[in-house]
Parts: C-alpha cells; structure tokens; sequence
C-alpha cells in the first residue's frame, strides 16, 4: 500500500468510531465550565466582574497546554485499542514495511488530534466571548492573541497525540497505554521539577502556552523546539519496539 493509502485507511479507522465524538463531547463540557466560570465568578468585593483585564482573558483561554494533555490520551487511546482489538494486523499484512505502516498511523493520529485541539479552543474562546456580556467586562483579547491562541493549540494537539501514539504503541493495551500517558503528562512532570528545579520551564504544558502567548518562560523557537522532542522521542521509542516485537 501507498502512504496516502495507509494514511486514509487509518484516518477511516478513526473516524468510523465514537471516540473522536465523545472527545468532542468533553470539549464542549470544558467550554460550557469556562463560560460558566465567567458568569458566576465575582471579584473579591462581591461585584460581578470576573475578568477585568486582556491578560485574565488571554490566561482563561490558555488552552494549548491542556490541548497536549487531552491529545495525549486520544494517541494512547486510539493507538492501544488497534493493537488490542488486533486491527492494526491487516495493516501490517497490507503493509510490510511496518515503518510505513506505523508513520502513517501517527501522522492520521497527529492530525486528529490537532483539530479536536482546534475545535476545542475555538469552543472555549467561542464560549468566554459569549459569556462576557453578563459581566462589566468586555472582550479585550485582540484578534492576533485568539488566531495565536487558537493556532498554539492545534501544534500542540498534533504533538500530544503524536506523543500519545508512540505510548501507545509501547502498552500497546487501552488500560495500560492510558495509565502511561498520565503518568508521563499530567504525574512526571510535577516530580521532575521537584527534583530539578530549572527544568519546570521545559514541560509541555509550559511550552504549549509559551506559543500560544500567555507564559514567556523560554523563547518561542526554544518552545517549539522542545516540543516536538516530547512528542518524536516517544514515538521513535513506539517505532522501534513495534517493529522488534511480534504483532499477534
């Protein structure tokens, strides 16, 4: 099989069940908690206004670092569940070189998982904007701070789910890859900070919100950078064991 054929099929595999659905689902819950946050919340004095500044807003719509986060547990998902369901065997039989096979399985699943991202910050910008209106507050985010917005999310939904897929493809089971995933995103990176401090700058949700505007701990090119090492070194790690362990 061709690449682009390869790509398709595993982009048909993913879209044919719910599960990019019920991740959509979640998006839509998150943004309908920050727009309730925005209507409910009061300043200190009681007064109804719970964002009063470009840089509050710009901090409540920093949704790149958990777009990483959230597109991480969509490539461990999406990637574990083919080899426990054994649908990733066809493919390897269409595909004998499995590096082919297993590249075009992270580019599908980088790519979805960069426009869930999308879709999930133009829903929460989306959801601020509407909610504003009940406070004192306008919406003072320019236009170039949301497109930035939007687009940190997106680069940084391609990468979770890049990083995602390579753990997955390491567990290679639902449970397993998941577990994996948490750890390595949402448990690591608070205790390798603990133990070395300067390190805290170079986690990925820093780093996702260094693009997208609202952090300024390292330089962008450095962001971006680092970036793609937490999402290509796990991947290579998953191409590696998938072609030195037999598939059954």
């Amino acid at each position: 099989m061709t690449m682009m054929r390869l790509i398709r099929s595993d982009l048909h595999k993913l879209t044919s069940t719910k599960m990019p659905f019920v991740f959509v689902g979640v998006l839509v819950v998150i943004a309908g908690l920050n727009a309730f946050a925005v209507i409910a919340g009061t300043d200190m004095d009681g007064s109804k206004g719970f964002i009063a500044t470009a840089a509050d807003q710009l901090s409540l719509m920093a949704f790149a670092g958990n777009a990483f986060m959230g597109a991480g547990l969509f490539g461990a998902i999406a990637v574990a569940r083919e080899y426990g369901h054994h649908t990733v065997v066809p493919t390897f039989l269409a595909s004998p070189r499995r590096s082919h096979a297993v590249l075009a399985q992270l580019i599908a699943v980088g790519g979805v998982g960069g426009l869930l991202s999308l879709i999930g910050a133009g829903l929460t910008v989306t959801a601020v904007a509407v909610a504003l209106p009940t406070t004192e507050y306008g919406f003072l985010v320019s236009v170039e701070n949301i497109v930035r917005v939007i687009a940190a999310a997106g680069f940084a939904g391609v990468a979770g789910a890049i990083l995602g897929a390579g753990v997955g493809s390491v567990v290679r089971n639902v449970g397993g890859a998941v577990t994996g995933a948490v750890l390595l995103l949402v448990i690591a990176p608070p205790l390798i900070v603990q133990l070395a401090h300067d390190s805290g700058s170079w986690m990925p949700a820093i780093l996702a919100n260094v693009l997208s505007g609202t952090a300024t701990d390292v330089s962008v090119p450095a962001a971006l950078a680092a970036i793609v090492a937490w999402a290509i070194i796990p991947a290579m790690i998953g191409l590696i064991a998938v072609q030195r362990r037999d598939v059954v």
